[in-house]
């Protein structure tokens, strides 16, 4: 069955993949009215998100930010079907990495990196980071249940030099990594909730008290590997832009839960900036609690 689906659909996503830009956003206009207009696929969902994280805000100043942020979403969907046929000089030219002159130091003290960023803008394009440095490339995703659909997605990042890692592959993946000298930079989308039985760490969040990530710090203190923040931007449809700083050195230097808690703030900036360019389908609040 799940072969039939991945033949079925495959052929569906490589047309979409190799229309030109300007058809894919007419495309993706259309997904608009479908997605949230006809099906309002988790409307809910974010709409009690961006209400409770914009109080301050009228309900027409939150509906506009939703109308926004679905129209990205639509943009941000088809330009994942477009990573299936797009060229490096495309991506190179729609996807823009500032100050990498960063990494060439981290790598000249021989550390590995843990670059922690946020499901904001293009965070499916940021893949391409792995062009740019000669740093080894890990990204951590959850496995798609399809094995035909996984194996494509890793066959997709693999252009890009990315190597694919589940979150039970992480540990051992540096671990080995450290003992063999290989430098490698590890990408973590930590700014999502985390299974609340296996959550150590609660701070605010968007002005709420939640769990959050802590793997990446924690990963980073034991292996000594050097902290980097990865900003997204996008710059107009299309074209997108990121930058980073530098979080923390020393990370062993650095109080238990510091680096997660800087993270969350940069992360919150970013956000406030320009909202609607933020996944607000998660259900990212699920768990709160008064401090």
């Amino acid at each position: 069955m799940q072969f039939l689906i991945f033949i079925f659909f495959y052929p569906i996503l490589w047309c979409i993949s190799i229309l030109p830009f300007r058809i894919l956003y007419f495309v993706s206009d259309l997904v608009y009215i479908l997605v949230y207009k006809i099906i309002g696929y988790r409307k809910k969902t974010v709409r009690a998100n961006i209400q409770l994280t914009f109080p301050h805000l009228s309900a027409k100043e939150q509906l506009l930010i939703e109308k926004k942020f679905y129209h990205h979403l639509c943009d941000l969907f088809l330009e994942m079907i477009k990573t299936l046929t797009i060229s490096k000089s495309e991506i190179d030219k729609r996807f823009v990495f500032k100050n990498l002159e960063l990494f060439d130091s981290i790598e000249k003290k021989g550390k590995s990196v843990a670059v922690m960023c946020a499901h904001y803008a293009s965070y499916e394009w940021s893949i391409s980071l792995n062009n740019k440095v000669n740093f080894k490339g890990y990204g951590i995703y959850k496995k798609i249940r399809n094995i035909y659909f996984d194996k494509l997605v890793k066959d997709i990042r693999s252009k890009f030099k990315a190597h694919l890692i589940t979150t039970k592959e992480t540990i051992p993946t540096i671990a080995q990594n450290s003992r063999n000298n290989v430098l490698a930079v590890y990408g973590f989308a930590s700014d999502q909730s985390p299974k609340i039985n296996a959550a150590f760490h609660w701070n605010y969040f968007m002005g709420s008290f939640v769990p959050v990530h802590t793997g990446a710090e924690m990963l980073s203190k034991k292996y000594d590997m050097t902290v980097v923040f990865m900003k997204n931007r996008k710059v107009k449809r299309g074209f997108y832009e990121a930058s980073f700083e530098m979080i923390s050195e020393d990370t062993k230097s650095v109080p238990n839960y510091g680096i997660t808690d800087h993270f969350l703030r940069l992360v919150e900036q970013q956000i406030y900036e320009n909202p609607e360019y933020y996944l607000w389908t998660h259900k990212r609040w699920k768990h709160r609690k008064e401090n």
